[in-house]
């Protein structure tokens, strides 16, 4: 896949992230994670860039904003409490090798503990908590085990998910099916494999993007942040991760990912988050405060890491 070499500079030079850096070799050049480079980005994510920053702000006993092991906690204030700052570490590539990051999953998987068999168990926060605690390293903790069982049972006979107690599954589930994403091939059984069939035929079927009879505007715009929203972009990651790259029904959204790309080879943030105030069931009663890695308008290097290992998954994604 052919990148300009500003644009390799510009993902992978001092002034990157170590974490963009680290996706930029790994996902779009395909470097092997032990090459020397890479290992030495790995072990600065968390001591300089966005995961250090964000960690500046972490409570000794590992929370950020509203102390505390219930839901209600750790999602507030908004965006900005741990639940919030935690998917954002876990995207980066923080893992449970830092103590800090161990602090917080301890919390996290308090919560697990306590809601994972509730009746009123809630999708959009179990796919979201799931995905990050593989992503620190707790695969085989009995709460995440416990947490992927839920998730596949949640299923809905259409093979979406609903955040909601709706009998067909929608668009915006994304959280359950990036959940069992993160599951390495090697450890899924016969019921994660074929929740995963499912789930990736259920976005397929729809082209990622079609679901009434209208357009919806937030879906076509790129955000990070994403926290419990979706976009596009993120559809084309979970589906390109589980290896759904070739498959033809891909086209229109890739096409839609092409044109977002501006003449200099970057991607930009459309807009930070929550867009929800565009939808009624949205309504917001306190202050917002999106947490934002980079400003929306201009040049991202996560949105266009992030665009370069979609298009890097799929056969016909030369840049």
């Amino acid at each position: 896949m052919r990148v300009t070499p500003p644009i390799r500079r510009w993902l992978t030079g001092p002034k990157a992230d170590p974490s963009v850096r680290v996706r930029f070799w790994t996902e779009v050049e395909g470097r092997d994670p032990t090459d020397p480079e890479v290992q030495k980005s790995l072990k600065t994510i968390g001591r300089v860039g966005w995961a250090a920053s964000l960690l500046e702000h972490q409570m000794p006993d590992g929370h950020w904003g509203t102390p505390g092991t219930s839901l209600r906690e750790l999602i507030r204030p908004w965006f900005l409490a741990t639940n919030w700052v935690a998917l954002v570490l876990s995207d980066l590539g923080m893992t449970r090798s830092d103590p800090r990051i161990r602090k917080t999953a301890e919390q996290i998987l308090a919560w697990r503990a306590k809601v994972v068999k509730a009746k009123d168990a809630e999708l959009c926060y179990a796919g979201n908590a799931t995905r990050m605690l593989i992503r620190f390293g707790y695969l085989d903790h009995p709460v995440v085990q416990k947490s992927i069982a839920w998730i596949v049972g949640a299923q809905k006979s259409d093979g979406g998910w609903h955040c909601f107690p709706y009998r067909s599954g929608t668009l915006d589930a994304w959280e359950g099916l990036a959940a069992l994403a993160e599951i390495p091939e090697d450890a899924r059984d016969g019921s994660i494999r074929s929740a995963i069939e499912r789930g990736a035929e259920f976005y397929l079927r729809r082209k990622l993007m079609k679901q009434g009879s209208e357009r919806y505007p937030p879906w076509f715009r790129i955000h990070y942040p994403t926290h419990f929203y979706y976009d596009l972009l993120v559809g084309l990651r979970v589906l390109t991760r589980l290896g759904y790259g070739a498959d033809p029904r891909l086209v229109p959204a890739l096409r839609w990912l092409r044109a977002k790309r501006a003449r200099d080879g970057t991607w930009a943030l459309d807009a930070a988050h929550p867009e929800g105030r565009e939808a009624d069931q949205w309504v917001f009663r306190q202050p917002i405060y999106p947490l934002m890695l980079e400003a929306p308008q201009g040049p991202s290097r996560w949105a266009t890491v992030e665009a370069l290992s979609v298009l890097a998954k799929t056969e016909s994604g030369n840049a």
